[in-house]
């Protein structure tokens, strides 16, 4: 049955994911006066008194807008699970880093094909899982093409403490937060290795300017890549010691295996099997990718000082 057959009050949010940033994005909504459901399979006591915790599909459908919070090599099952009981009337929008496959999917190509719904849209940006959950003050960005699913997540997530900012380039705020996410491992293996100020904002404007233009080949914007989805997330990160791509990023200049510094991040680094992936997209369409080569090389084991050399003549 879909939600809109459903005879009970329709909660106005469904976040679907029980992770850290699933739970952070339920509480961010819950804090605008919405009503929440979290579909977990987990246990979420922290949650007591705020989103309600549902393991039932149809349940957590019976919202317009849904959330999906789940890992990129998640999300295929997680929709098509979802879809069976979702009509056209649903607003879907995700918070996936990550594209999928060699294909290189965004996870907005992925509810098309997976669920009835065709008003998606991606949220991205600086904002930080702990910033959500803490309530401390921070920005994002929805990405759509459809004002309405701009207005709604707008009235779900907005708040005195979190500005939600729009683009309509959907495509662009997906590649960027995937990107992001590769560029940050190499943020945190260039500070491990030494970095200076100057070098390190050489390196990062360098790498911004080649992630929009691989992204562009993608069909985005490049502004999106220049814009607070792209180089304002990047910029977030420099100062998130705790960020798992950071954390990897550092444990391998420090001479980590590759799976150890998977260890010392703990959260799965949707980055990992993205940048072999980008790197084979740039050259099929002939476009510079001595960046993520770069990174690619960091995965592997490179020396510090022969990968920011590497970087820097990128």
């Amino acid at each position: 049955m879909s939600a809109s057959g459903s005879a009970l009050p329709a909660p106005s949010v469904g976040v679907i994911g029980g992770g850290f940033w699933g739970v952070a994005l339920a509480l961010a909504a819950s804090r605008t006066g919405a009503e929440v459901l979290l579909y977990s399979r987990r246990e979420q006591p922290q949650l007591k008194g705020g989103p309600r915790v549902v393991r039932d599909h149809a349940e957590v459908a019976r919202a317009r807008l849904l959330v999906i919070a789940v890992p990129s090599n998640a999300a295929r099952t997680a929709l098509r699970a979802l879809g069976d009981h979702m009509d056209g009337s649903h607003l879907v929008i995700h918070g996936v880093r990550g594209l999928e496959g060699e294909a290189l999917k965004t996870v907005s190509d992925l509810v098309r094909e997976e669920t009835p719904a065709r008003r998606v849209g991606a949220l991205g940006g600086p904002v930080q899982e702990d910033e959500l959950r803490e309530g401390r003050p921070s920005a994002m960005v929805c990405g759509s093409r459809f004002p309405e699913v701009h207005a709604a997540v707008t009235a779900a997530f907005q708040s005195e403490a979190l500005r939600v900012y729009t683009t309509p380039d959907l495509q662009g705020l997906e590649w960027a937060s995937a990107l992001v996410g590769c560029l940050a491992i190499g943020v945190g293996f260039a500070e491990q290795a030494g970095a200076g100020p100057g070098l390190l904002a050489a390196l990062i404007s360098r790498a911004v300017d080649s992630a929009a233009r691989i992204a562009a080949a993608a069909g985005a914007e490049e502004r999106t890549m220049l814009g607070l989805g792209g180089y304002g997330d990047l910029l977030a990160s420099i100062r998130l010691e705790g960020r798992p791509e950071v954390v990897l990023g550092k444990a391998l200049a420090r001479g980590r295996t590759l799976d150890e510094a998977v260890a010392e991040a703990r959260l799965r680094v949707e980055a990992i099997p993205l940048i072999p992936r980008v790197v084979a997209f740039a050259k099929a369409r002939r476009v510079d990718a001595g960046v993520f080569e770069a990174l690619e090389t960091i995965l592997k084991g490179g020396a510090p000082r022969a990968v920011l050399d590497r970087m820097f003549a990128a």
